[in-house]
């Protein structure tokens, strides 16, 4: 079993649901973002999603395409994300899913960057605009690596795709709240409800929602149907904030536990 899935397998047991917070590899900077990674892993992180900087991150809202052009903006490349990774493996061992575009993958080397991402201390990949159908090779390198590869599914997702992607994927799947672009909202949408339920009748992996949950009662009501929440724009818009303040990873740390609903 993965490190993502033995997580899953230990929140089961204590019966709470899990928190998958997201940040991008060198915002503000790289030095920081290994800060991040600690203190994330220290507020309680159960998995982080390290995001690699892409020119065209047509799946993000403006929080995380900012975030985006700060890191390319400072020469922050896929190498650099994973050379943060080792960094900090000596003193987190908190699962690390790395989140990606297929561009930079493709750019980098699929066979290098697989054999790389494990050397990292990695646990899986995903890739936001890779198709399952147009996926076999890059699955099968990723198992080849003991890598898990993780897949989106939204509200729109086919049965027919549905099922492909549930044979494909390892550690959990990334179910999306709602239709659109990541960014934070005042409220969850009944479609990820919904759509958990279709996954979990595919599937029985884990199943994280995302896209548009920022607060506290929201993290509570996905544990209610789901088995984890995922939070970007929210802690992303915080490390804009306070950029360049002193303390700034402590200061995400304390934002990412007020995230967290009492035990």
């Amino acid at each position: 079993m993965s490190r993502i899935g033995e997580k899953f397998a230990d929140l089961k047991r204590s019966g709470r649901g899990g928190f998958i917070p997201f940040i991008t590899a060198g915002d503000p900077d790289l030095a920081t973002t290994e800060l991040l990674l600690i203190e994330l892993a220290m507020a309680g992180a159960d998995i982080i999603e390290l995001g690699v900087p892409f020119s065209d991150p047509v799946a993000d809202g403006e929080v995380i395409q900012r975030a985006s052009n700060r890191a390319l903006r400072n020469g922050v490349t896929l190498s650099h994300a994973l050379d943060c990774v080792a960094r900090v493996r000596s003193r987190i061992d908190t699962p690390i899913v790395l989140f990606s575009y297929f561009n930079p993958l493709l750019q980098f080397g699929e066979d290098r960057l697989v054999r790389e991402a494990k050397m990292a201390g990695v646990d899986g990949v995903l890739v936001t605009d890779l198709i399952p159908e147009e996926a076999q090779s890059w699955i099968e390198r990723l198992h080849h690596n003991e890598l898990d590869p993780i897949f989106l599914v939204a509200p729109t997702t086919s049965e027919e795709r549905l099922a492909r992607i549930a044979q494909q994927a390892r550690g959990f799947i990334y179910a999306i709240s709602r239709a659109g672009v990541t960014g934070a909202r005042d409220a969850l949408t009944r479609d990820a409800e919904i759509l958990v339920r279709r996954v979990r009748a595919a599937s029985d992996l884990p199943v994280a929602v995302g896209f548009g949950v920022s607060a506290r009662e929201q993290v509570k009501e996905v544990w209610r149907f789901a088995d984890a929440a995922v939070i970007g724009s929210a802690i992303v818009r915080q490390i804009e904030k306070l950029n360049g303040t002193p303390n700034l990873a402590n200061r995400i740390g304390d934002f990412a536990r007020s995230l967290l609903p009492p035990d």
